[in-house]
């Protein structure tokens, strides 16, 4: 079975790792051979967004580098004439412009398309984020969903041919990594912080960085909190927070926020269990702060990982400064596990539904 997989943002190399290294496990103990072949669409490039990954996580080298970042088009046109005959399954993962971008060179080139993370449903058609797993999932012929929400949500669309629930596979990553953060990262005596005795903040969406209004009220917040605040800062974030004087104005303003560069992968894993809450408008984020069981503060509308509010280790506060302070002074009390995300088998699920179904 040839399977070509199609990654070039940074939370799909944490999921990309996880199933790759089962591939590897499945290949030594099974007369089905999976022959993996990676793709890097290049979305994410630099050292700190990519290639470090790769080097901590055992992600096999990309057999094809392109260098088309953010373009879809771009990524798609590249993608097709080096697949075309070459795969029996294309598989991507999550709802980045990598993830449609390869959709749509699969549906060009007639490959069966395998979709990790799929029917994932924020219901909000501003994020570029929806639009991708929308499209991606209309072009699916093996869905694999991280909870039943997400099965629901596709059946909801019509779509219940090649659905799976099969677990999560970011908790996968997060269990089998975890320990290798707590022997390999430094993290902590880096920035000289004591555990519970900060707080964790992640800035990255478009959504947030392309309204002035709404970083700028996130900012403001965080100019009234005492705890330190640790920002490993997107580069996108940085170079609109560089580009503005008011913006600039806040973080100089903000003693106790410190900003870094972005960290790898083990790094953020340590910085997540150790903090005492976190803040962030990213997707993954929400669900490593309930794997590690630090209460999670969502700086944005709504969320596709519904349960882990339902939960309690979640709250949804916008991007208006006094909900997101009202939230940090007054955090909910956790009430319940949740057990859809599976016991971190996700990616073992899925190999052996693939090695079921083959072509």
């Amino acid at each position: 079975m040839r399977i070509i997989t199609i990654i070039g943002a940074r939370p799909q190399f944490v999921k990309a790792a996880i199933v790759s290294r089962y591939i590897r496990l499945h290949n030594d103990n099974s007369s089905i051979h999976i022959e993996e072949k990676i793709l890097h669409t290049g979305q994410h490039y630099d050292y700190n967004m990519s290639q470090v990954f790769f080097e901590q996580m055992g992600i096999p080298t990309p057999t094809w580098h392109l260098g088309c970042t953010n373009d879809i088009a771009c990524m798609r046109d590249a993608i097709i004439p080096l697949i075309d005959g070459q795969a029996d399954y294309i598989m991507v993962y999550g709802d980045t412009n990598s993830t449609l971008a390869g959709a749509l060179a699969a549906e060009a080139c007639n490959i069966p398309l395998i979709h990790i993370e799929a029917g994932l449903r924020s219901y909000n058609m501003e994020m570029a984020e929806e639009y991708n797993r929308i499209e991606t999932d209309k072009r699916a012929a093996l869905l694999f969903c991280p909870t039943y929400t997400a099965v629901e949500n596709l059946r909801k669309e019509g779509i219940t041919q090649g659905v799976y629930h099969v677990g999560d596979v970011m908790y996968d990553a997060t269990l089998y990594f975890a320990q290798q953060a707590d022997n390999r990262s430094t993290i902590l005596h880096q920035l000289n912080i004591s555990p519970k005795q900060y707080y964790l903040a992640t800035i990255h969406r478009a959504q947030t960085t392309d309204n002035i209004n709404r970083l700028s009220n996130i900012l403001s917040a965080f100019l009234q909190v005492q705890m330190p605040i640790i920002l490993p800062l997107h580069p996108r974030t940085r170079k609109v927070i560089e580009q503005s004087d008011t913006l600039t104005r806040l973080v100089q303003d903000t003693s106790h926020l410190h900003i870094i560069d972005s960290v790898s992968y083990l790094d953020m894993l340590l910085l997540e269990k150790h903090a005492a809450l976190i803040l962030t408008d990213s997707g993954g984020v929400q669900k490593e702060a309930y794997f590690h069981h630090t209460p999670c503060i969502t700086m944005r509308d709504e969320t596709e990982w519904i349960e882990t509010i339902s939960a309690g280790w979640n709250t949804i506060v916008g991007t208006d400064t006094a909900r997101i302070l009202h939230a940090i002074q007054h955090p909910k009390q956790p009430q319940n596990e949740i057990t859809e995300y599976g016991c971190g088998k996700a990616a073992a699920n899925i190999i052996q539904i693939l090695c079921q179904n083959e072509y």
